[in-house]
């Protein structure tokens, strides 16, 4: 067991952990949860010895191996094979001792341990391990130098799983990984045969992996069995009864208050004033849930422009002459589009996101754009170039001069940078701060379109769900590409595969792009989709007439909630004539109560009709999907 006891950390003289307390059952596979910030990876620092606690102890087995990738990426010449082969420490020393021991009981005992640990079949797990995180076999003997540094960040996370210590410590490990590589980790970390400890902020991570979720807030931990759909269950029973306890709370503190306010001066009743007053001291006040304010996404709303925003007509793009990374590319995208991008890393979709974004021209073939259609591009590159010496609102300043300082701080107060948090330095910002500051820079001209890039990495499971919500409300198109399958499933209406060179519409759902990717191993559903690429004429008009019918339905269902409120409105004016009728307005002051009766019947009918029509629509594009 991993016993974490009553332990604070102070880190530049703030209280980051305060006194947490919880215990990690052996063999538990435990997803570590908070809001950017919270400390989660100043508490795993601290079980991993590289932060003392100010206070409190961390106990586990003696000889627990802990196991925690470093931030720094490894570099070097030496091959990924190589790398993660080297990562077993003991592997190694053991080899090294059986090519020059000269003590034959000593040697018996090296080839013993050789055989216990499963040291002759390294190299096809590592291998294995490699290929589930991406890297082919041509791939897995190029020199580390070679690649990226996210690339050299899955080696780390490679080498690591490799070892298989007692106690894996894996920070956000799906944030340089595509969505086959993440599928792949999430079923090596259900089959793994000891302790892990994840901190992520993707739901079907720690819904598919974990079976309990560790919640650190307020510098406090709760351990809370099962997944994040049922963490968030008990959550909200939680807050409600801290919330019913905290008005009840608030009741008697209020009684107990105005009893010694009324009584203390008065002889008869001092004693019991006092007494009062005493147990108003030692009432501990319940604190409600803690919430973040500033957890707001709002996008500005373009202006309507007519279908297409953009055709590729056997566009090719690329980086090298003569050497396109895709062609033959036929798409089209309409103003209210949800499109995710999907596919393996390398194999295109920020190559197509670029050509899309104006920053890349076609090499071959044509590229139609709408002549007013402005586009805005998010990728991780702009938020790790945030000016840290800057503050947001310098930064909006600077990209919107012409604008008037109300306009600026406007869209600002959009993302949640209002008051003083508009003027504090980027470098004191959060990575999901700094992201949704990075997200207010690009839609600060009300974009027809949104291509989003990995918008997540930085965001928790919180800030994500209300950039969703903040997606659906947006009338733009949007070009997702992401690894959180969660958001994609609620985002995207239109899935387009990126592979061997093309990009095609994919016409089965996500489950059936899942059972596609992990299709070499598991059998599929016959009763699902195909799950196979699709270039039909027929089915993308059929899917544009889809589309047009919802926006059709959902234009009717905005108006239809128009028309309740003026009836509602209506009705409260009448309602106050009828009740107080020194109150009334000037338009309805001088109608009988009877004619008042009437009008307030008809009204109510009308809004009847209205709310029936409101349900029809709204099953209608339900339906729709």
């Amino acid at each position: 067991m991993l016993g974490i006891n009553g332990i604070t950390v102070r880190l530049g003289g703030r209280t980051i952990i305060d006194r947490a307390t919880a215990a990690i059952p052996p063999g538990g596979r435990v997803g570590l949860i908070g809001r950017n910030g919270a400390g989660k990876s100043t508490l795993m620092k601290a079980i991993i010895g590289e932060i003392d606690p100010d206070e409190g102890s961390i106990d586990m087995p003696r000889r627990t191996r802990l196991g925690y990738i470093a931030q720094e990426a490894p570099e070097g010449a030496a091959t990924p094979l190589e790398t993660v082969l080297a990562a077993d420490v003991e592997r190694m020393e053991l080899l090294a001792e059986a090519e020059t021991c000269e003590d034959p009981d000593r040697l018996g005992d090296v080839h013993e341990r050789l055989l216990a640990i499963d040291a002759y079949t390294a190299e096809s797990r590592a291998a294995r391990i490699l290929i589930g995180l991406g890297f082919d076999e041509a791939m897995q003997a190029q020199p580390i130098d070679s690649f990226s540094g996210g690339w050299k960040m899955r080696v780390a996370l490679a080498a690591l799983l490799f070892t298989q210590p007692d106690v894996l410590l894996l920070d956000e490990p799906s944030n340089h990984l595509d969505l086959e590589a993440t599928l792949w980790l999430e079923n090596f970390l259900k089959a793994y045969p000891a302790t892990v400890l994840v901190i992520s902020h993707e739901r079907d991570l720690l819904n598919n992996v974990v079976d309990n979720i560790l919640h650190l807030q307020g510098g406090k931990l709760t351990l809370y069995p099962g997944g994040y759909d049922s963490f968030e269950r008990q959550r909200a029973e939680r807050a409600a009864q801290l919330e019913a306890a905290k008005a009840s709370q608030d009741a008697q503190r209020a009684r107990l208050q105005d009893y010694v306010s009324r009584n203390s001066a008065r002889a008869s009743t001092a004693k019991q004033a006092q007494s009062r007053a005493k147990m108003l001291a030692k009432m501990q006040p319940i604190a409600a849930l803690m919430e973040d304010p500033s957890l707001s996404f709002d996008f500005p709303q373009p202006n309507e422009l007519k279908p297409p925003l953009i055709t590729l007509d056997l566009a090719a793009v690329g980086y090298e002459e003569d050497t396109p990374i895709l062609q033959r590319l036929n798409l089209r995208i309409d103003p209210d589009e949800r499109i995710a991008l999907l596919g393996r890393n390398g194999n295109g979709k920020t190559t197509l996101a670029r050509l899309l974004a104006a920053q890349l021209a076609p090499m071959e073939g044509e590229i139609n754009v709408s002549g007013k259609m402005k586009v805005g591009y998010f990728t991780q590159y702009q938020v790790e170039e945030l000016a840290s010496d800057s503050t947001p609102l310098e930064h909006m300043t600077r990209v919107m001069k012409d604008e008037k300082p109300g306009a600026i701080r406007a869209q600002l107060g959009r993302f949640g940078f209002s008051g003083d948090r508009a003027t504090q330095l980027v470098t004191k910002l959060s990575g999901g701060e700094r992201a949704r500051l990075a997200l207010a820079l690009i839609t600060r001209h009300a974009p027809h379109l949104l291509i989003l890039d990995e918008p997540t990495n930085h965001l928790d499971v919180d800030a994500r769900e209300a950039l969703v919500q903040a997606l659906h409300a947006y009338d733009g198109a949007v070009i997702l590409i992401s690894h959180d399958r969660h958001m994609v499933e609620l985002t995207a209406d239109r899935l387009v595969l990126v592979d061997s060179g093309r990009a095609v519409d994919y016409d089965g759902s996500m489950e059936d792009y899942i059972d596609f990717v992990l299709g070499k191993n598991q059998p599929r559903d016959e009763t699902k989709g195909s799950g196979k690429p699709k270039d039909s004429k027929k089915d993308r008009k059929a899917a544009a007439k889809e589309r047009a019918l919802a926006r059709e339905a959902k234009s009717k269902l905005t108006a239809c909630e128009k028309d309740i409120a003026k009836l509602e409105a209506q009705c409260k004016i009448i309602d106050q004539a009828i009740f107080e009728p020194d109150d009334a307005s000037e338009a309805v002051a001088n109608l009988s109560m009877s004619e008042l009766s009437h009008r307030r019947g008809l009204l109510s009918k009308q809004i009847e009709e209205k709310e029936a029509e409101w349900l029809e629509l709204s099953e209608a594009l339900e339906a729709a999907g």
